[in-house]
């Protein structure tokens, strides 16, 4: 792998341009700079849940993503360089089983919100998925792993997940924790059948 940074203002992408773990220079426009920044910015974003209140195997959790994002990232940074390993997306399979298993189905669909580290979720979620499309751009630009796909696809359902774990366990596991979406579609769907 490149260098450590060990000075941030370096004055060298000035011009427009970023340096890869594999000392090329690239746009900061270009597809794999736009994929790291969007991966940096989900990790970031996980950041910020971390500072809400939440049970301590959900923040262990976020944790070790975030080291996984880091892996994420340097992969990326470095083309034809592996880091992310096949075991972080089974972490994530187990972690959607897990919590999965202790949700009830849902009805429709629900609206981002409920406590802060819920919404946060739901934000980290979207990054995720903005993460995940980059990647997919930058993949049909370039030779690049499914890995770094299937890792963002299976968070951005994991942050889901969690968010409705958040409001449930902040709302003592009631039924009524979460906000459904009230589809004018389907009020007339259910009012013509009555």
């Amino acid at each position: 792998m490149g260098k450590r940074v060990t000075q941030v203002a370096t004055r060298t992408g000035d011009d427009g341009t970023t340096g890869l773990g594999n000392n090329t220079r690239v746009s900061k426009s270009s597809a794999r700079p736009v994929a790291m920044g969007d991966v940096d910015e989900l990790n970031s974003a996980i950041g910020v849940m971390l500072c809400e209140p939440m049970p301590d195997d959900v923040r262990k959790l976020l944790t070790d993503i975030q080291q996984q994002l880091f892996n994420l990232g340097g992969e990326l940074s470095i083309p034809g360089f592996e880091l992310l390993k096949d075991a972080a997306l089974d972490e994530l399979d187990a972690a959607l089983k897990h919590y999965n298993a202790h949700l009830p189905r849902l009805q429709e669909f629900i609206l981002p919100g409920g406590t802060r580290a819920a919404a946060q979720a739901h934000i980290c979620r979207t990054v995720a998925r903005r993460a995940e499309r980059s990647v997919v751009a930058l993949g049909e630009q370039e030779e690049l792993r499914a890995a770094p796909r299937r890792y963002l696809n299976r968070l951005s359902d994991l942050f889901f997940v969690l968010a409705r774990v958040l409001n449930r366990d902040a709302a003592g596991h009631k039924l009524n924790a979460e906000v459904y979406w009230q589809s004018e579609k389907l009020k007339h769907f259910e009012t013509d059948k009555n």
